[in-house]
């Protein structure tokens, strides 16, 4: 039975691409600039607030006529006052979550959100308590894909790699997992950069949120291939 498990953030705890393409467009405004879709937005969550925000400036500033400091600077305003605003745990996460806890399991939420702004949505949508450890993209020296990041996760959990496993929704959190030494789990919802999560054949991939607390809580799970679909 797995020991410690510890969940992405965006995309796959929650729902958050309306309030990031909020922050990013009020933003954009802000300096006379046309708003982004919601769709192209999400494909560059994945590296916390700060970095998403680079890369929209690398796709409409090429002419680097914005004051870059200055737009970052708004951003960070905007999104401290969007973020948790309109973020939505994915359907049977909070039962999932109550699960994992009652029997046992020790729980971290890692991410690349910045910790400050993880804390503000694991809070307004009452994750809060279901987590030991929080640990955002500026909360060490390092971020996923690190393997120092999920390794100091478990350690801090009272595990190890071995029994122990990370469930992400992106690319960089099969890369977190994998340099770390824990099963690379993922589910399919979230936004991995636009291309489909099954791609980078995580071990295992879940359909909904019981079907991770199905594998999390079995005594001994049979071996998989990756890309086995979990429902």
């Amino acid at each position: 039975m797995i020991e410690a498990l510890s969940f992405d953030l965006d995309g796959t705890l929650v729902d958050t691409g309306g309030e990031i393409a909020a922050a990013v467009n009020l933003t954009l405004r802000d300096f006379d600039r046309a708003p982004l879709a919601q769709a192209a937005i999400e494909t560059l969550i994945g590296a916390g607030a700060h970095e998403l925000m680079r890369r929209v400036l690398a796709q409409i500033d090429a002419a680097r006529a914005l004051d870059h400091a200055a737009l970052m600077q708004r951003f960070e305003q905007h999104y401290a006052a969007q973020a948790g605003s309109t973020a939505q745990p994915y359907p049977g996460c909070v039962a999932t979550l109550q699960r994992l806890r009652a029997a046992g399991l020790r729980l971290a939420c890692v991410t690349n959100k910045e910790q400050r702004h993880a804390q503000r949505v694991l809070d307004a949508t009452a994750l809060t308590p279901y987590f030991e450890l929080l640990v955002g993209g500026d909360t060490l020296a390092w971020k996923k894909p690190d393997a120092r990041v999920l390794r100091h996760v478990v350690a801090a959990l009272g595990s190890q790699p071995a029994q122990a496993a990370h469930v992400g929704d992106s690319q960089i959190d099969l890369a977190a997992a994998r340099n770390a030494g824990v099963a690379d789990w993922a589910v399919p919802w979230g936004y991995n950069a636009g291309t489909p999560i099954a791609r980078h054949a995580p071990t295992r991939l879940f359909a909904s949120f019981p079907a991770i607390a199905d594998a999390a809580l079995a005594p001994s799970a049979a071996p998989r291939h990756r890309g086995t679909v979990t429902h």
